[in-house]
């Protein structure tokens, strides 16, 4: 299951009156302890008591085998469960939701692997927001939902916006066309080196002025002077933008361990990586303007055949080779302000 299909299951028990909520935020199922009246379209609730269009029984309930259609919880205890897991789905269970408190990722990614193609959801428990990410890629794969009990507003905020930055979307990129090529000296500027490998084509969206980002391309090739990095990309100074996961900025020099970055590709498609380390050196720099629909970009990297900027067609081409007239992949918006790297509707230039 692809991380765009990927959700968050709200548990809403003793607080049934915050469904019209959640959906407007884009939720759309939930666990309830009564039935809804006037749901909205598209809603699925489950329910232990009957009460949702999904029943979740327990697993000793299948010797009965409930009535269609059915979900299936199970607490992970030992070996054994993983089969029983199997057994739910074989006998129709559109979803298991799973209970793992001691030994929760090996059991987890056992059952993922036995469930491949059988059309059973695989849904966990979590205890904290900060477990959703790990869940959603156990074995690659991932489990296809989590279920988080939640009693305020505020709970719901929070979720959606985590949720939105898990998910893959695709940014549009557009080229830009080269004005001016020069050299402005020394800087300070930053290597972004991730935990994953980046592929041919991947770079991160890089630019002096946050509604004009240009796509840099990560050190995958390497070259007769300087081996691949293909973890890194040699992102500019310490000034300079960089895009994070949900459509926030931060600036280079914010950039740490542990933080996750969104990596693009030429086509716009983009994923999340982990920050493994930011390294920043003083460096020669060349600064490339440019233009597109009368607005003006900037950008600021490193002086050295390494560095890539992404032409059009899709293929690298190195920041000392750019010259006027070239067109390079960027992306550009109308301007707004920004607010601790939150896009807020302002005047603002950015020169």
């Amino acid at each position: 299951m692809s991380s765009e299909e990927k959700e968050i299951i709200l548990d809403l028990r003793g607080s049934e009156d915050l469904l019209g909520y959640a959906a407007s935020k884009g939720f759309r199922s939930f666990i309830v302890d009564r039935s809804i009246e006037r749901l909205p379209k598209n809603i699925v609730t489950y329910a232990y008591g009957g009460q949702g269009e999904i029943n979740i029984v327990g697993y000793k309930a299948l010797k009965v085998f409930p009535e269609r259609p059915f979900a299936v919880w199970h607490e992970i205890k030992e070996k054994a469960d993983e089969q029983r897991a199997l057994e739910a789905a074989d006998k129709g269970a559109s979803a298991l939701f799973l209970e793992a408190k001691s030994w929760r990722i090996i059991p987890l990614e056992n059952i993922v692997a036995l469930l491949q193609g059988k059309g059973t959801k695989v849904i966990v428990n979590i205890r904290e927001m900060g477990e959703v990410e790990t869940m959603f890629n156990v074995l690659e794969l991932g489990v296809d939902g989590v279920v988080y009990s939640i009693s305020e507003t505020g709970e719901i905020d929070s979720a959606a916006e985590l949720l939105s930055s898990l998910k893959m979307f695709r940014i549009p990129l557009i080229p830009v066309r080269v004005t001016e090529v020069r050299e402005v000296g020394v800087g300070d500027r930053v290597c972004v080196d991730t935990s994953s490998i980046l592929e041919f084509g991947e770079g991160m969206l890089v630019g002096t002025q946050s509604n004009f980002l240009f796509l840099i391309h990560g050190e995958t090739a390497g070259s007769s002077f300087s081996a691949p990095r293909p973890f890194r990309v040699n992102a500019g100074p310490i000034h300079s933008y960089i895009i994070l996961p949900g459509g926030r900025t931060k600036y280079l020099w914010e950039v740490e361990a542990g933080d996750k970055v969104l990596i693009v590709d030429a086509k716009g498609k983009t994923r999340m990586v982990t920050v493994g380390r930011s390294k920043i050196e003083r460096r020669p720099l060349i600064l490339l303007k440019t233009e597109a629909d009368s607005m003006e970009g900037k950008v600021l990297l490193q002086n050295a055949e390494t560095i890539q900027l992404i032409e059009k067609d899709g293929r690298p081409v190195s920041v000392t080779k750019v010259k006027p007239g070239d067109e390079v992949l960027a992306y550009v918006k109308p301007s707004t302000g920004r607010h601790f790297g939150i896009e807020v509707d302002e005047f603002v230039v950015e020169k």
